[in-house]
């Protein structure tokens, strides 16, 4: 029991990172705490890729020149498959696929200009209506709506 914890503790911090952030979002009202929630929930979605990604005894798919010919290439390895080398022999080189830790770099920075987006927008949002409670607004924008005039 004890053995199967540690062979899968990657995926229980996925899952406590995932559920914390997504508690964030859903119980508070700033939105500062909001953004921060979707960040946690996002780190823990790169968590997730990355360690599906990891190919037990893989080597990067960097292929030197004594391997390399002009008629064949070299495979990348999915999970534990061997890599198919020059002439279509097996070789016995294990390759991990770079695509998945590619995908979250460029996700990544996604996510922190959209953060940076979202924490600007915050900042405009202060100081047009004075506050950042989502209940505040609410009802600074019902009353706004309402009587047509500011508050």
């Amino acid at each position: 029991m004890l053995t199967a914890f540690f062979e899968n503790y990657n995926y229980y911090v996925v899952i406590i990172l995932m559920m914390t952030g997504l508690y964030v979002v859903f119980s508070s009202r700033n939105l500062i705490k909001k953004l921060s929630g979707l960040s946690v929930f996002q780190t823990s979605v790169f968590l997730l890729y990355i360690t599906i990604g990891k190919v037990e005894g893989g080597q990067p798919p960097i292929v030197s020149e004594n391997h390399a010919s002009n008629d064949s290439s070299v495979m990348v390895a999915g999970g534990g498959e061997a890599a198919i080398g020059h002439a279509g022999q097996m070789s016995d080189v294990l390759y991990s696929n770079p695509l998945p830790h590619v995908l979250i770099l460029t996700a990544i920075v996604v996510g922190v200009a959209t953060l940076a987006i979202g924490l600007a927008l915050t900042v405009r949002i202060r100081e047009t209506y004075g506050t950042i409670e989502e209940d505040e607004l609410a009802m600074l924008d019902y009353t706004y709506n309402l009587e047509g005039t500011d508050a």
